[in-house]
């Protein structure tokens, strides 16, 4: 109507701080432009959480508007001192008829003190009751004097673009993007990197905002004032039997971890972690007896009970080959071992799992065969050789099935998606809520976790280099398959096992994700033929697989997309692997790691040939001394605890997608996570051991830690 006045409404947050410590000012400036005959009354919208901003940032490129110059109204913006966060809502009215917008301009005018914006989005709403409103997502900073340029949220492909503008904004943008995101090589022979050596070197939009910041912050100093405690109290106390971890059994600890205090010994307890641990990627039902399993003269009942239990279906291995020959670590001047143990265990009727042999050692032509550990022998002797297979779980987990499945893939997914997909794409709206704080916790992982000197050079018997000899021999094991349950869990004959609740769990949300890829997808590719003329999808792919993967087509990583099923398989993958993945492979840190016999980071002295010579002095020698115990503990309490800001699966507050139908589908897709929440919770109710870690309110929406 002519002579409307609209009336914009914004709601921005200012970081508190930059990264060197300086508060920063200024004004912010909102510029609607008008667009076309006829009149819409504006409301616009801007909220956002604070964060500590590095001084660089930059801004998307500012596209043409036709036909007319959008108008500006300064609203002012609040000076906040350090550390006080603050949402603030601005209401403004633009006295001016518009019609159909495209884009809204935003800047933030410099004064004395240079402060950085967190701008969710600008809401553009007519004046009559039942107008619609236009949507302009953000979720970006906003500083210096660039201005950023917003287009409507619609979703659109790259042939959509019924204005050249649109085309141009998108050109612009991924060229910015490609500049800010570009990749670096950590390791040769494993998957490329964002290009920054630490986190001040991110852009600014993928660093963490400032709760983030400040709790991961406290959380190290807290875990590093707990493991002096325990130093200091353990000082003059002995250290020679099992009991005496319990000197250093308290602090940030789990119920769970409790029992598994108290149950460690237990064979049920034992194999029950190969199907729902901490680390339930290594178990897999025998097809036939291993060849390295070599049965030595007067184990013929032991060799009829593997053949009975093999022709039954019951018999199921866990093999640690990987890890022989990798170089074990010296930590302070001490050398520390490592195995590469075969374990071989019974699945009973009732669903328990139990082990039946251990060989800690593969055999070597070079040596007498290694010696066969069973259930029937000696107790110390038994639980020792359990001890190794707990310790090469341990290394396994944290390098090939957590570090590389989870966080290594999950960057390579989002640096792909910042440089290949403009915001404007359906799938960089599907994916950018599943990348948030990826980056960061991964560039953070290789200065202090992973790097030389690092946690795992200080306490890890894979540290010291071995731990990259590891990574470069899963990076052979990682393949599309792998990282898809179904096909998954069936080359591993885990399927139907009433027992193995991981399996169960993940398939259930592998199907709730596939459903939600699915309906976004068919909202925008209706046929296999558009979903090949996407250009910009079709680099993404190409991205993925030849560059960040390093040339994954020999794997089966796709290099290009032929139709609609294969792109929401590859997109249900993830989906899954940065968000219910993770979940499952580090929440159980906590609870499995803290009670440090259960899963000890390094092992002190070789492994036993002998089974008559264990004594207590041996298991005590070969188990992690204080200082790395200590350090064990503080670490999984560290990345095994719930983050204070954690977002549930599905439940971002970003409203990516504006149309009513993504909204639907992303609506469904809640609601079917709480249907799955109360099926888990009403089955844990009748099991001894609730498996929780894929329950969907437990499980983040992205690798934020």
């Amino acid at each position: 109507m002519p002579g409307s006045r609209p009336t914009p409404r914004c709601a921005l947050t200012p970081a508190s701080l930059t990264s060197a410590g300086t508060p920063k000012g200024g004004r912010q400036e909102f510029a609607p432009p008008c667009l076309g005959p006829g009149s819409n009354a504006v409301e616009t919208r801007r909220r956002g959480p604070a964060g500590v901003l590095p001084p660089e940032a930059s801004a998307a490129p500012q596209p043409a508007f036709p036909r007319c110059q959008p108008r500006e109204a300064e609203t002012p913006s609040p000076t906040l001192p350090p550390h006080f966060p603050k949402e603030e809502e601005f209401e403004r009215d633009v006295p001016k008829d518009l019609g159909p917008l495209q884009f809204v301009k935003l800047r933030k005018h410099h004064s004395l003190v240079d402060d950085a914006w967190f701008c969710d989005c600008i809401t553009v709403r007519g004046p009559g009751a039942c107008e619609e409103a236009t949507f302009f997502p953000c979720y970006r900073w906003v500083q210096g004097q660039d201005v950023l340029s917003l287009p409507e949220g619609t979703a659109r492909l790259a042939g959509d673009n019924a204005l050249d503008v649109f085309q141009k904004h998108r050109e612009k943008e991924l060229k910015e993007r490609r500049r800010l995101y570009c990749w670096a090589t950590w390791k040769e022979g494993l998957p490329r990197t964002i290009a920054a050596e630490r986190q001040d070197d991110l852009p600014p939009n993928s660093r963490f905002h400032e709760e983030k910041r400040l709790d991961f912050e406290w959380a190290l100093k807290a875990g590093a004032l707990e493991t002096v405690l325990k130093r200091v109290y353990t000082l003059l106390s002995s250290w020679s039997r099992l009991e005496d971890f319990d000197q250093i059994f308290w602090g940030q600890k789990s119920d769970l971890a409790e029992r598994v205090h108290h149950c460690w010994r237990d064979d049920e307890l034992f194999g029950y972690q190969f199907l729902n641990g901490a680390n339930p990627m290594v178990l897999r039902r025998s097809a036939s007896l291993p060849s390295r399993l070599v049965l030595p003269s007067g184990t013929e009942a032991l060799g009829a009970q593997l053949e009975r239990e093999l022709q039954s279906g019951s018999l199921f291995e866990a093999d640690f080959s990987l890890l022989d020959g990798i170089p074990a670590n010296v930590i302070r001047g001490e050398k520390q071992y490592l195995a590469a143990p075969l374990v071989m265990l019974q699945m009973r009727p009732e669903g328990k799992l139990l082990p039946v042999v251990i060989q800690i050692q593969p055999p070597s032509p070079s040596c007498p065969a290694p010696p066969l550990f069973l259930p029937s022998d000696p107790p110390l002797a038994w639980l020792l050789a359990k001890i190794w297979v707990r310790n090469s779980d341990f290394q396994l987990h944290q390098l090939q099935y957590h570090l590389l499945n989870t966080h290594l893939v999950a960057e390579v997914i989002a640096v792909a998606t910042m440089r290949c997909l403009p915001g404007l794409h359906p799938v960089f709206k599907l994916l950018i809520p599943h990348i948030r704080y990826t980056l960061e916790i991964n560039t953070r992982a290789r200065s202090q976790l992973i790097s030389e000197g690092g946690i795992f050079d200080k306490a890890v018997s894979t540290g010291g280099g071995g731990h990259v000899h590891l990574l470069r021999r899963a990076m052979a094991q990682l393949t599309y398959s792998s990282l898809c349950p179904p096909d998954d869990l069936a080359a591993r004959g885990l399927l139907g096992i009433p027992s193995a609740l991981y399996a169960h769990d993940a398939l259930r949300l592998w199907e709730i994700i596939a459903r939600y890829v699915q309906g976004i997808v068919r909202l925008f590719y209706h046929r296999d033929d558009v979903v090949r003329g996407d250009p910009e999808l079709q680099a993404w792919c190409r991205e993925i697989t030849e560059v960040g993967l390093c040339q994954a087509q020999d794997r089966g990583f796709p290099a290009s997309f032929q139709s609609q099923s294969q792109l929401c398989h590859f997109l249900t993958m993830c989906v899954f692997t940065c968000t219910a993945q993770h979940g499952a492979i580090n929440q159980g840190q906590l609870d499995w790691y803290a009670w440090v016999p259960n899963a000890p980071c390094t092992m002190r002295m070789p492994p036993p040939t002998t089974k008559e010579d264990v004594k207590m002095a041996t298991v005590m020698g070969s188990l992690p001394d204080i200082r790395q115990a200590c350090l064990q503990m503080t670490i999984t309490w560290h990345l095994g605890r719930r983050q204070p800001d954690m977002v549930p699966l599905g439940h971002h507050k970003e409203k990516y997608f504006s149309s009513p139908k993504a909204k639907a589908v992303l609506s469904q897709f809640q609601t079917d996570l709480e249907n799955l929440e109360r099926e888990i919770t009403a089955r844990n109710a009748q099991v001894d051991l609730p498996y929780d870690y894929l329950r969907p309110s437990r499980i983040e929406n992205s690798v934020t830690i």
